[in-house]
């Protein structure tokens, strides 16, 4: 649905440039774009093609790799007794199921540090070292949540299992524990289940705050720490059960806010302070994408449940938004049954792509909403987790079979190549100075053309 005075303040979608730093999940602002230098288009991991080097982690994780001035950070948990599974994943026979995974015992819940350039590991810390608090689901693991750093820290978020923040040299500097943090099938969804399928929010830094964004079946929030100290600055109650989103912070016309997509609602909150600065009602359930910000619009998608609507809010947005679209001079566009459920979509030059987890992809005018393709990436064999990310003219689509497809940006669908990573990946892949760094089910992987 179009909205023809906020298209007239649309202004052009350039395609985000950054540093060679990667600081949270997908990037600075959670773009998932990198530019400034030469990307691959071809790798092979089984081959060895253009890959620069592959370090094993041991454990179980979706988290993703972030880079900081030469270094990659990574998460991970290792269970004590044996080797964690991983199930349930897209057309797989118990792909769907709910159940949680039981008796998995003592972990340790680690970071590492590793060389960007050579994948040495530099020093590996146990933040956490013992039986997780909550179960996780088959296709899920412990250690979900991605790192963020900055010139002096790094964080590791572990949900139940704490926020730890180490300098980059693996000094601990501080721990905050927010309790038992319980995500699963939100109750009044299902009454008759008590699912737990472990936390996937990652923590993002700006400035001098630390964010976390905490949905949960009992006492959901929205949060501002101290990097420093970890000191809590201001705590927000959240009507809403178990998401697994990650905030995403918005400057725009003199105003900063935290935005948390969510089940009941989505929300803006003012950075200073965490007053709800307006409120956006309905989605779908059990909500993964992160808000993706791109100059003065902010897109939202969820797509579990039956509404599963993509939309693109101003930033401007005050108060309640109405429920019906007609009735709100806030949304730039709305579309129902166009959103995605484990993706964050991609914005790159004038396009907005949303590729959801059966592998189909839509790629939208990002200024109209109006639909330019519909295309499979892959057979329908297997589905998609992680979230696109960008750079060089190039589109990367990682498939939890390892295969990750490359296209070019554009209105119209043109395939530049299909690249085997030879192991499952569901974690978002990070992007450094022509680099892609892929976590793979047992390794971290650096792509590069190699000379």
């Amino acid at each position: 649905m179009l909205f023809a005075a906020a298209l007239l303040a649309f202004p052009a979608l350039p395609a985000t440039s950054q540093d060679p730093n990667w600081p949270s999940f997908r990037g600075p602002r959670a773009s998932g774009i990198a530019e400034g230098f030469a990307l691959p288009t071809e790798f092979d991991v089984p081959s060895g093609k253009n890959v620069l080097w592959k370090t094993p982690i041991p454990g179980l994780a979706h988290s993703s790799p972030v880079v900081w001035g030469g270094k990659v950070f990574v998460t991970t948990a290792v269970r004590k007794e044996k080797e964690a599974e991983l199930g349930s994943l897209f057309g797989s026979e118990n792909y769907g199921s709910g159940d949680s995974v039981t008796d998995e015992g003592t972990h340790r819940f680690e970071l590492w540090c590793l060389d960007a350039t050579s994948g040495k590991v530099l020093w590996t810390r146990t933040a956490f070292e013992g039986p997780p608090a909550i179960k996780r689901h088959p296709k899920s693991t412990h250690a979900n949540s991605t790192p963020a750093a900055d010139a002096k820290h790094v964080l590791a978020f572990f949900g139940s299992e704490g926020l730890h923040c180490y300098d980059h040299d693996g000094k601990l500097l501080w721990s905050k524990s927010f309790g038992v943090l319980d995500a699963g099938a939100p109750n009044g969804v299902d009454d008759t289940t008590n699912f737990q399928w472990g936390f996937a929010s990652s923590p993002v830094i700006h400035g001098e705050r630390v964010l976390v964004q905490c949905d949960i079946q009992v006492g959901s929030f929205v949060t501002a720490l101290e990097l420093a100290s970890g000191k809590e600055l201001w705590r927000t109650p959240r009507e809403e059960k178990p998401t697994w989103c990650t905030p995403a912070v918005a400057e725009h016309d003199g105003r900063a806010q935290v935005i948390c997509n969510g089940y009941f609602h989505t929300g803006g909150y003012d950075l200073a302070t965490g007053k709800e600065l307006w409120k956006l009602v309905g989605g779908g359930d059990v909500p993964v994408p992160t808000p993706l910000v791109h100059e003065d619009v902010v897109f939202l998608t969820s797509a579990h449940g039956r509404l599963a609507p993509l939309r693109a809010l101003l930033l401007t947005a005050e108060g309640e938004i109405p429920a019906h679209p007609a009735e709100s001079e806030h949304r730039l566009w709305e579309l129902p049954n166009a959103g995605i459920y484990m993706q964050t979509p991609l914005v790159y030059e004038s396009e907005l792509y949303a590729c959801n987890d059966a592998g189909i992809l839509a790629c939208h005018d990002a200024a109209t909403g109006e639909r330019l393709y519909r295309e499979r990436l892959g057979d329908g064999s297997y589905g998609f987790s992680a979230s696109a990310v960008a750079g060089d003219a190039k589109l990367y689509f990682t498939a939890e079979s390892g295969l990750v497809h490359v296209l070019a940006p554009g209105p119209e669908f043109a395939r530049l190549a299909t690249n085997d990573l030879g192991e499952p990946c569901l974690a978002t892949p990070a992007l450094s100075a022509g680099r892609l760094f892929f976590r793979t089910r047992s390794q971290l992987v650096a792509i590069g053309v190699r000379q």
